[in-house]
């Protein structure tokens, strides 16, 4: 059998067009099950180059070649591999210098390698001066951009790779700087019908808002965007009265005031609370919570909310608002 897979794995670098696709894709099927990636993970040495150049070639051969490194590289040591080798830059070039067609497939595999530390500090092309930061403003506008594209939304998972790179402290530091605005342009892609972008907006800030401690006036500084992206979700589904609309910013009140589609998914909500509780962590936090009321946005929401998992992040919010405010607010939110 080894004979065997060497002999395909030469075939990768074929000169004969059809020889070459032929092997590439019996070497993505094999990838499809898990004795196949096992097979192949003892060749690595030789697998992995041979379909990373691939990546440069047409589609018919690229595209198979992208689904075999995305399902290798769910594989941590086979993925630790991609990134030494230079993967991350490969694919950002493939990506930015020809319409390659793979688009979706290419920011799938970065998701796969930006999980590891290695990948994140590739993607943020760590210690290089003049070029950090280029790449993840490269993926930043063209998430901001691709929804509008007529073939999809290519780069419509793009936020799970800022969910990622965020992960770690020099992630949050670069979307949070001030002069390059990422977490602004980020943060407006919530109003996207699409739950894998709101969903990856909202885990991004969430990340984010671990650098409340230090960053607090950064992020408030976008505050505008942010409280509608952060309590617009866990409002609830009622109508708010003039009374409670007057005391918020007129983008909150104005969507508050009429009927809006409520967000379903569970797991956004929790981000969104768990970023609140974050900002709210700090005095400058709670008090901007506290001048957009949104105190009282939580306590409605909370008495629609169903799930145990939400119901138990708005209680954490709900808790640390009453504990620091001697304003005799009503305490509804801490238990249900």
């Amino acid at each position: 059998m080894a004979n065997e897979l060497e002999e395909l794995l030469d075939f990768l670098s074929s000169p004969l067009p059809p020889v070459k696709k032929a092997a590439v894709d019996i070497v993505r099927d094999l990838t499809g099950a898990e004795d196949g990636l096992q097979s192949l993970a003892k060749y690595s040495d030789v697998a992995l180059p041979s379909l990373g150049c691939l990546l440069a070639e047409k589609k018919e051969v690229s595209e198979p070649a992208a689904e075999a490194l995305i399902n290798l590289s769910q594989n941590s040591e086979l993925a630790t591999k991609l990134v030494s080798m230079g993967m991350i830059k490969a694919t950002m070039d493939i990506l930015y210098k020809q319409e390659a067609g793979i688009t979706r497939l290419l920011v799938m595999f970065l998701i796969n390698l930006t999980q590891l530390d290695a990948g994140i500090d590739s993607l943020l092309q760590i210690g290089d001066e003049k070029m950090h930061g280029l790449y993840v403003m490269r993926l930043v506008r063209s998430f901001c951009t691709s929804s509008n594209e007529k073939d999809g939304d290519p780069f419509e998972q793009v936020g799970s790779v800022l969910v990622n790179i965020s992960k770690r402290e020099a992630g949050r530091k670069l979307l949070l700087d001030p002069k390059r605005g990422l977490l602004k342009q980020v943060i407006r892609q919530f109003d996207s019908t699409s739950s894998l972008r709101k969903k990856g907006v909202s885990g991004t800030i969430r990340n984010c808002c671990f650098e409340a401690e230090n960053q607090i006036q950064n992020l408030l500084l976008i505050s505008e965007f942010l409280w509608p992206v952060l309590l617009l979700p866990v409002a609830g589904n009622k109508i708010y009265s003039e009374q409670d609309t007057s005391k918020m910013p007129l983008e909150l009140g104005s969507a508050l005031s009429i009927e809006r589609e409520p967000v379903n998914d569970p797991e956004i909500r929790v981000q969104t609370l768990e970023a609140l509780y974050l900002l709210s962590l700090q005095e400058a936090g709670r008090r901007a919570l506290w001048s957009v009321n949104g105190p009282r946005i939580l306590q409605v929401g909370y008495e629609e909310e169903e799930d145990p998992k939400v119901m138990e992040a708005y209680e954490r919010v709900g808790s640390l608002l009453i504990q620091s405010s001697d304003s005799g607010e009503d305490s509804s939110l801490t238990s249900k």
